[in-house]
């Protein structure tokens, strides 16, 4: 009993070191292959990069990067310094080529701008810019006010110009307050397309435009009629093709006067005068009732019931 006892322990303690050893193996062997990899060398932002920056020498550095080179990243100093930030860029982030500008064109809001679109400086004051929360990255719709050429029954009219634009700049500075309280600026500057920019140029000088701040996240495009002065007294909603009262029509010729005395004058229904006739036969008595109506004209009766 006791030598099946020890045989039992004996195949059990093999068994397990067999399994360890193979466990051991199979880890180190991992080890090795990670450690075997080659360790990259990319640039990467050394401070929080902003959009507007100009990038120098103390805030890239080379570091060690595991795995694959991102796609258009740069490799050495001297191909990111004098170039200004398209995108913002964080601490330990690779330093890409999409996300700065191209050689020789500098930092500031010219660099900033994509291809394609434009810059256009809107100059407003606190009311049509939103009391100074009109900050870089906002987005806004532009509201024009003011009298058609050739002039208009319905006196000054108002209607959304643009929408969802953005904000590149307040003022002279392309950045967001570091404390975020709001800051009067007389200038904003606009990223439009080259069309929307001849339309704000027009409306900014013909006529009174005014900023409206809407939620970044909002992508939609809202349908509105416009509005116009006289429509703000009609007593609906302040829209055009609102429902107005309806007003009571009196036919040409005939005045409210004539109308109400010829409906005072026309006569009124006769009155209904009831009948009762007593019919005696022989023994038995009976009684029939009758409605007459308007006697006088045709003397006709109606029997009703009992």
């Amino acid at each position: 009993m006791k030598n099946r006892l020890i045989l039992v322990l004996v195949f059990a303690l093999v068994v397990s070191a067999g399994a360890s050893v193979l466990i051991y193996r199979l880890v180190a062997a991992q080890l090795a292959g990670h450690a075997s990899q080659p360790t990259n060398h990319v640039l990467v932002a050394a401070r929080n990069l902003v959009a507007g920056d100009l990038i120098k020498e103390g805030d890239v550095t080379v570091a060690n990067w595991g795995g694959a080179i991102p796609q258009g990243a740069e490799l050495k100093p001297e191909d990111a310094i004098g170039r200004g930030v398209i995108e913002p860029i964080y601490a330990g982030e690779p330093i890409v080529e999409s996300r700065i500008a191209a050689k020789g064109a500098g930092a500031g809001l010219a660099a900033i701008i994509p291809a394609g679109m434009r810059a256009v400086a809107v100059r407003v004051n606190d009311v049509a810019g939103v009391a100074g929360f009109v900050t870089p990255g906002m987005r806004v719709d532009i509201l024009v006010a003011g009298n058609p050429p050739g002039g208009s029954s319905v006196g000054t009219q108002t209607k959304v110009l643009l929408q969802n634009i953005e904000v590149l700049s307040a003022g002279q500075d392309i950045q967001k307050d570091a404390e975020g309280k709001p800051i009067s600026v007389p200038v904003v500057n606009l990223l439009v397309t080259p069309e929307q920019a001849e339309v704000l140029s027009l409306a900014s000088n013909e006529a009174r435009i005014q900023m409206v701040l809407r939620n970044p996240t909002d992508k939609d495009k809202a349908k509105t009629r416009g509005t116009a002065l006289a429509y703000l007294f009609n007593g609906v909603d302040g829209m055009p093709g609102a429902e107005e009262p309806k007003k009571r029509v009196v036919k040409s010729g005939v005045s409210p006067r004539r109308v109400t005395e010829t409906a005072a004058k026309a006569p009124a229904p006769p009155p209904v005068i009831p009948v009762t006739v007593e019919v005696i036969q022989g023994t038995h008595r009976t009684e029939a009732k009758f409605a007459v109506k308007n006697p006088a004209a045709d003397g006709t009766a109606t029997e009703t019931k009992q």
